[in-house]
């Protein structure tokens, strides 16, 4: 009887162990939201490792947590500059992407705003552009591609949004 009760409570921390990992994973905006004021420390040991780190302008620092080249997400954890967090968001999302600057933005702006490129870039010799690509939902809904063209000196020159051919179910292997 005691040995049952001994794996009752093993089973019951392991169902709550991977709940908690479920919460972080499928809703990591929600589960941010109760470390708003917490340390670097905190934070890195809720989501892991960084994708991406960048000291911005003001002092502060942005994690970028991304999902990319397959998923749809990019996570920016801000932190203030005593190093608490200030804030935790989705940053491809239409209206984020919607903030790019043209012919003011650069690969440095883009890089912080969403993380590096995950998906290779492609460079088209004839526009003399420079292509960075991320796979997002358009309008939350349609599986999409925004890409950003950079000029040779790293401006934005260009945005576009296509399908995103993955999503295609046309362009399956049968």
């Amino acid at each position: 009887m005691k040995a049952l009760k001994s794996i009752g409570r093993w089973l019951a921390l392991g169902t709550a162990g991977v709940l908690l990992t479920a919460c972080v994973i499928l809703q990591p905006v929600q589960e941010a939201q109760k470390l708003i004021g917490a340390p670097e420390s905190t934070v890195r040991a809720t989501f892991g490792e960084p994708t991406d780190i960048f000291r911005l302008d003001d002092g502060t620092v942005r994690w970028i947590y991304s999902k990319q080249p397959l998923g749809r997400q990019a996570y920016a954890a801000d932190f203030d500059t005593s190093g608490k967090l200030t804030r935790f968001r989705q940053m491809l999302t239409t209206t984020e992407l919607y903030k790019a600057r043209i012919g003011t933005w650069t690969k440095r702006d883009v890089a912080e705003h969403f993380g590096l490129p995950r998906e290779p870039t492609q460079y088209f010799p004839l526009m003399r552009r420079d292509v960075w690509s991320y796979r997002f939902l358009h309008e939350e809904n349609w599986p999409s591609l925004f890409h950003f063209y950079f000029d040779d000196a790293g401006v934005l020159r260009q945005t576009q949004i296509t399908p995103d051919p993955l999503a295609d179910p046309r362009e399956t292997i049968r």
